[in-house]
Parts: C-alpha cells; structure tokens; sequence
C-alpha cells in the first residue's frame, strides 16, 4: 500500500494544529485531516485511526507523547463523556484565544472580508456555574432515575450530579427529582418507542433575584403524585417561585410543547439585566449568561450609538431584552420575533420597566419586515440577533432598502454571521469592526457583535 495512505486501524503520531466546531483536535497525516477527540492545539500524540473517509479521518487518543502547554485536568469527572463542555481540558485563557481565531477564520475564509478590526474575546473573570437555565434529559436505567445530559454525538444520558457551568442549585433540583422518581416508579420517556413519562427538567434561576423556576416536561397530562414532588421542591429550596407542568406529546427530540400548567406559584419568574426588570415565562428564550449579557448589551449600545432621534429595528428580539436597552437611548423601538409568548413577555417586560416608545410584532421576520417596511416603517440603526441559521435573505434585502446608518448584528454562529455580513458588504456596508464575547466557557460556541456601517457614511460610533 503506498505510503502516502493512512489505514484504519494503525497507530501513528500526530501534532494537533487547530480546534473543530466541535472541540476535537485538528491534525494531519500524510495530507489527510484527523479529527481527535480531546485534542489540544499544541498536543503530541499517538493516535489510533477508527473511522477513516474519503476525506478525513478521526482517530482516538492512545498515547499523549508531549501535552500541550493549554491542556489541563478539567474539573468535572464527566468532562470526557458529557457533550455539555467540549473544551473543559484546555487552559481558559486559551479557550478565548481560539474563539478569536474561529471568528478570524470565518470571516476571512467564508466572509472573503479583509481589513476587519477583530478585538480579543471577552472572557469571564470567574467562568464557572454561569448558566442561568438548564435542560436536562431524564431516563431510567436498571431501575433507577438518572438525570443528566447527553453523551457526546449521541442521545444517551451522562447521570451527571453535579455540574460546573450550571447554578449550583441544580444538583439539588436534580436530586429531589431523582429521589422521586425512584419512591414513586415513575417512567421516563424513551425516544425511540414514544412511550413514558417524564422527557425533561427543566431549571431557570433569576442571578439578581433569586427566583428559581421548574419546568417538568411530560408525555401526556398525568403526572402521579406531583403533590409530593412539589412538597420536596418547597421543602428543600427557599427560593422557588414557580413549578410548571409542560406537556409534550409530540415523538421526537423537540424539548418543550406549547401547553403549560401551574403546579405552584406564578408562571414566570423575574430578573434584571442592568436597571432593566425582566419576565421569564417556561417558553421565553433569555440569555443563559448574566453576567456576560452585560456586557454584550453593553457593547450593542456601544455600536448602535444612538442620540435619542432613531427609529431602531431589533429583529428577532426575544422577548424584549435588546429591545428594551435600545429604547432608553434611541426615539422608537420595533421589535419582531416569531414566537408569539416571547412576544407577550416582551410588551409585558415594556410594561413593567415603563416604557412607551417600543413595539412589538409576532410573525416571521421575513414576512413581517418587509411588511413593516412597505408600510413606511424605515429604520435609522438596525440591530439583528437570529437564530444559528443567521438571517433569512428576504430580510437582508430589506435591511438594505431601508438603508440605515448603522447595522449591528449579533451572533452565535461565525459561519453565518461571515456569510450574512459578506451578503451585505456587497449591498454597501462596510463591517467596521467585530467583538467576540464568550457567552459560554468551556464549550466551542461564541458570541460575537459586529458593527457595520452604510458606506459613505461617517463612523458615528
């Protein structure tokens, strides 16, 4: 066999180079790029190829001949197995080097943008139990309840007690939930028969207000001897304003369905972000990092620099937040989102704070928008914050004819924030400068705020 070919099956050593999206280590051999799975950058290894394509390879880890200056021990024992953190065995402050780099690399190799200010990612000073909500898969093995997250690559559950990016009053949450499952038989829901009860847990906690909410999320209407489980709830933790039913009965992975009962207390919890007061209902998206939502916000308003005189777009705004932060400073808001209960989170939210000069749209942004448009609705500073599939053309063509001053896009996918900002670049608008932000420590996804501006136009930031 010619030696330019690699076999499956042999051992070879190899330099890991680089990161992949999903935090295996990136190397090659003989040509051929090798996915490893907990490979660092830096990272000498003797690898054994296991699955090997035309294209690539990936192979498993059988010796560590010289570590990587940024490997480390994570914290976690189920670090290796759990999909939850990808990146927990390198250094943090390495972690935030190579979000950096996966945003450069975007939006010079798919973007084709050059000349673009890329700043240092924003990272935490402490990045551990930062996150705000948490969903956690339930099942039952040889008798017993585990409550956990999902290996990596696949749907089986890591029984997982205690975890280091959540909150730390979910290990409690997740125990009384264990406890009861096992004192009263209940079933859990099995993915590929359809049959069972109980599909998630799912936690939110206010940081500022300590409110905590409980999601369980059921197969159907029953849930036996859910007095008792509330009485645990409410026995063991103080801070618990809101338990909720949710049920789903669809087959599938989808997490939540649309029909929510009250088992105890309201149904929303409440927390702040800057002055700001917010309401959190079991369906409504808000952002998993407090802390780092600061700061992102922080930077929005940075970019979108408004003086009081704007009309302002927040395309796909949730349930408000950005929406909200703008129109402290800017003349009107509107606000478009898909999800009707984040819609009725953001006018209620609007409410609460007293605000006026903000308004709301349920419906597509690639209906609604144009639609507003049409109606003479014009936007002077855009800010956009899709989903990972980033913006739907349609709404980039009308960004475009409306012609703003300012767009500020906010993204949790470098891929498609370069596709969408090098669309728009060839529409005339020039990205001035990108801010990554590390949302999420310990995993591959990062946060980033660009700013763009109409060309021509003078930099008012």
């Amino acid at each position: 066999m010619s030696d330019k070919i690699i076999e499956k099956g042999k051992i070879y050593s190899i330099v890991i180079e680089d990161i992949g999206s999903n935090g295996e280590g990136v190397g090659r051999i003989k040509g051929i790029t090798v996915f490893v799975d907990n490979g660092v950058p830096g990272d000498k290894l003797n690898i054994k190829i296991e699955v090997l394509k035309k294209n690539y390879a990936i192979g498993r880890i059988i010796e560590i001949l010289k570590p990587s200056q940024d490997r480390k021990s994570p914290e976690c024992p189920e670090a290796e197995l759990c999909g939850g953190c990808q990146i927990q065995h390198i250094d943090y402050i390495a972690q935030l080097r190579l979000k950096t780099n996966m945003v450069k690399a975007a939006t010079e190799r798919i973007g084709k943008l050059e000349n673009v200010l890329i700043h240092d990612t924003l990272g935490m000073d402490i990045p551990k139990q930062y996150r705000n909500k948490a969903q956690f898969p339930v099942a039952v093995m040889d008798g017993k309840a585990i409550v956990g997250f999902y290996k990596k690559g696949s749907h089986e559950i890591v029984n997982t007690e205690s975890c280091h990016i959540q909150h730390g009053i979910n290990d409690k949450i997740t125990r009384i939930f264990r406890e009861y499952m096992d004192r009263h038989r209940v079933s859990a829901y099995d993915e590929a028969t359809g049959k069972g009860l109980i599909r998630h847990i799912i936690t939110k906690v206010g940081f500022n207000t300590g409110e905590i909410m409980v999601v369980v999320v059921t197969n159907g209407r029953e849930l036996p001897h859910g007095d008792d489980l509330v009485n645990d709830f409410l026995t063991e933790i103080p801070g618990i304003k809101s338990i909720i039913q949710n049920i789903n009965i669809r087959k599938g992975n989808k997490i939540l369905g649309n029909e929510c009962i009250t088992l105890y207390g309201k149904d929303h919890i409440v927390d702040y972000i800057g002055k700001l007061k917010f309401s959190i209902s079991p369906l409504s998206f808000f952002q998993v990092n407090p802390t780092q939502t600061d700061v992102l916000y922080e930077k929005a308003l940075e970019y979108a620099a408004l003086t009081g005189n704007e009309t302002v777009y927040d395309i796909y705004c949730g349930i408000g937040t950005i929406s909200l932060f703008l129109a402290q400073k800017a003349k009107k808001v509107y606000g478009v989102e898909v999800v009707d209960a984040a819609i009725e989170d953001a006018k209620e939210n609007a409410r609460i704070n007293g605000i006026n000069n903000a308004e709301f749209f349920v419906g597509e942004a690639e209906i609604v928008v144009p639609k507003l448009y049409k109606q003479g609705l014009k936007a002077d500073v855009v800010v956009v914050d899709p989903p990972r599939k980033g913006c739907d053309e349609k709404v980039l063509d009308t960004i475009v004819k409306m012609n703003p001053e300012r767009v500020v896009y906010v993204s949790c996918n470098p891929a498609t924030l370069a596709r969408d900002l090098r669309y728009l670049d060839d529409k005339g608008y020039k990205t001035v400068e990108i801010q990554p932000v590390d949302m999420f420590p310990h995993t591959t996804h990062v946060e980033a705020i660009i700013l763009m501006t109409k060309c021509g136009s003078e930099d008012k930031k």
